[in-house]
């Protein structure tokens, strides 16, 4: 990765102006790449993720849905790689209305495989989710062995890396499945009724309230930097190992860490800030539908078919998420 020459090439990120999105969209700007391509329909996405973006010579912005196939086939042209990262994302959300959540992540899906198939584009890396090992109880999680999905949303994850193997298989499209394991960072939604437990956890805390853990905190999960995730997408673009790619790998830092533990990383960090939170207490509610009681991800095939290597433990990733957190809530 260190000498590839990003300059000659021709980027589509999906879902660019969401949170993982506007990430890999600041990396592919950095490192001058040719074209930039952002599309997003901001149903999730927030135009002020990419508005710092929007003025570069090499970043252009497409607002529209996955779910129209010309959309797709416009924002493919002249595309090399497409990094896929559109989706509807929540379990609860899949379970409250699974038929929206089905025509984004399915049958947009599926329009972005036919767009990148019939514009001839390189390879096409998706985000996969850690939620297709299901009811497995086998830690740590590897690649190979999966469970009973416990949700439309896994339902809809899994459907993906499928489609992407027949799609190989029927029309020679390259692939690249990661899937997430409980990604965390700067620019992660706090507002939404679905937010993601670190910046719930961390919203609740900086307005002094208290945080309210599902279950008894025993619950466990690999969270894992956004960086880390980054550097994934990019192996996974740059990889010219044949045996690495047109295949599903582990996204994740391999690092479990429950979430009572978490609160006590987060209350440690935002005290720096505000002294007063060290004494916020938690609460605890019922365990959510459709969760998992632990997971762990091996990344040893990440490590060895893509040289990868995770920069960032959960410790360090919580520090500098809540630095970012304090400059843009408080």
């Amino acid at each position: 990765m260190e000498n590839y020459n990003f300059e000659k090439v021709t980027v589509l990120i999906t879902g660019g102006a969401g949170f993982i999105g506007s990430n890999l969209c600041d990396f592919f700007v950095q490192k001058n790449c040719k074209k930039v391509i952002c599309l997003d329909n901001f149903s999730t996405g927030k135009k002020k993720n990419i508005n710092h973006l929007i003025n570069k010579n090499n970043f252009t912005l497409i607002q529209g849905d996955i779910r129209d196939l010309d959309t797709c086939q416009k924002a493919c042209q002249n595309i090399d790689f497409v990094l896929h990262q559109a989706a509807l994302g929540s379990v609860p959300r899949s379970i409250k209305d699974p038929i929206t959540t089905n025509d984004v992540n399915i049958s947009g899906f599926l329009n972005m495989l036919i767009a990148s198939r019939d514009q001839n584009v390189n390879r096409f890396i998706f985000a996969a989710s850690s939620s297709t090992y299901g009811d497995s109880s086998s830690l740590p999680k590897v690649e190979e062995v999966i469970g009973k999905p416990l949700s439309p949303y896994a339902i809809t994850k899994y459907v993906n890396e499928l489609y992407a193997s027949i799609f190989k298989f029927s029309y020679d499209l390259d692939y690249v499945g990661l899937r997430y394991f409980n990604v965390f960072g700067r620019r992660q939604d706090s507002e939404s009724v679905y937010a993601a437990v670190i910046p719930n956890f961390v919203k609740k805390l900086i307005n002094h309230e208290s945080p309210v853990i599902n279950g008894d905190g025993i619950y466990s999960r690999d969270f894992t930097y956004i960086q880390n995730i980054v550097q994934m997408n990019v192996l996974a673009m740059t990889t010219k190992n044949e045996k690495a790619i047109n295949t599903i790998y582990n996204a994740a830092g391999g690092q479990r860490t429950n979430l009572l533990e978490l609160i006590i990383l987060i209350k440690s960090s935002l005290s720096k800030f505000d002294n007063q939170i060290k004494n916020i207490n938690t609460i605890h509610g019922p365990i959510r539908d459709g969760d998992i009681p632990h997971s762990l991800a091996s990344i040893e095939k990440a490590k060895t078919l893509l040289g990868y290597k995770p920069l960032y433990n959960v410790e360090l990733g919580i520090k500098e998420s809540i630095e970012w957190y304090c400059k843009n809530l408080v």
